[in-house]
């Protein structure tokens, strides 16, 4: 008896500790209220901010990883039938065609996003280069001139850049005869800026975002030619080539091709009617010196696409740009790419768009 007494008790126990250990586990599981719950965390309302825009080269719109500090160089290249086919045109990221004197035509080729090894022929500068290169507050490179002409280029800020004063950077070519044989090296041209000219140029023309259209494609008509006569012997013609996406250009009917043999190509062409005045200066052979009034206001036509846009163009001042309006009243954009601009009088010259 006393052997069964002893055991039950034991029993007892056992069963005491097994419900407890089962009810100390149930309110563990059910939480009882005794551990802290974890918030869920807070969410933002703030907007990530937008990516930095875009870098672009100033004088084309086309997009850059960086831009040097490098200013802008406009070169005075000539077009008599001599100097053709010139070298280096197609690496300028601006053209501007002009009048002077017999009839013919001159360039000013603007460099800043790409220097090609070699450009030419190099000839001398003219009364309106410094309304066309002042904008830029860049260097200026010719082979010499009067100096009026010279000295007004400086007035309207620029660094003068003249073989004819001895700068480097000028050579010669054996395989053509003087005066269509001055060539330069657009690198050691920019080499020469001085502290006042380091800076990269402004923008010279507005244009389209890169996720957005010109302004002659949408507000403008289907064209396919742009037949421009700046003179007797000066009629340049620009043609559209889907291929490309680009106005390919003649000389009349004859192709305009670099030194290499590759067509002269254009993203954009603005055409500027202008005034055009005799000065009193002559040029060696006694022809009078004219001179495009680049100041003002006038008629345009912008070209891009194969599209054309009537414009009005305006610039206030020497050292101002030009700026485009189209017919609603708002900035004339074009598209990111070089641009070419010619210069046609308003007396004798005329636009046949085709």
């Amino acid at each position: 008896m006393h052997h069964l007494a002893v055991r039950r008790p034991r029993r007892a126990l056992r069963a005491a500790l097994l419900i407890g250990a089962v009810l100390a586990g149930t309110v563990g599981c059910g939480g009882g209220g005794t551990e802290p719950v974890a918030e869920p965390a807070p969410t933002s309302s703030t907007p990530p901010p937008p990516p930095p825009p875009p870098v672009l080269w100033p004088l084309t719109g086309v997009e850059s990883g960086e831009v040097p500090p490098r200013p802008a160089l406009a070169v005075k290249i000539e077009n008599s039938v001599a100097a053709r086919p010139q070298t280096g045109l197609n690496a300028a990221d601006m053209v501007w065609e002009e009048v002077v004197e017999g009839g013919i035509t001159r360039f000013v080729a603007v460099y800043h996003s790409t220097l090609p090894p070699q450009i030419g022929p190099v000839r001398s500068v003219r009364p309106m280069d410094a309304a066309i290169a002042g904008p830029l507050h860049g260097l200026f490179a010719f082979s010499g001139g009067q100096r009026p002409f010279i000295d007004a280029a400086a007035a309207a800020g620029l660094q003068i850049i003249s073989q004819d004063a001895g700068a480097p950077g000028f050579s010669r070519l054996s395989t053509r005869s003087a005066p269509h044989n001055v060539y330069a090296d657009p690198a050691a041209l920019v080499a020469q800026a001085d502290a006042g000219h380091l800076a990269a140029p402004p923008p010279q023309f507005e244009t389209a975002a890169p996720d957005g259209q010109p302004t002659a494609v949408v507000g403008g008509t289907p064209a396919t030619t742009l037949q421009l006569k700046l003179s007797g012997v000066g009629r340049p013609q620009w043609t559209w080539s889907p291929p490309d996406g680009r106005w390919v250009r003649a000389e009349g009917s004859t192709p305009a091709v670099e030194a290499d043999g590759t067509p002269l190509r254009a993203v954009n062409v603005v055409v500027l009617r202008v005034d055009v005045q005799n000065t009193s200066f002559t040029d060696p052979a006694g022809n009078p010196v004219p001179e495009t009034v680049l100041t003002g206001t006038g008629a345009a036509v912008v070209a891009t696409g194969g599209h054309t846009v009537q414009a009005t163009w305006t610039k206030a001042g020497v050292a101002d740009r030009i700026i485009l309006t189209g017919p609603d009243g708002m900035p004339v954009q074009l598209q990111a790419g070089n641009t070419w601009v010619e210069l046609v009088p308003n007396g004798t010259g005329d636009v046949v768009v085709g």
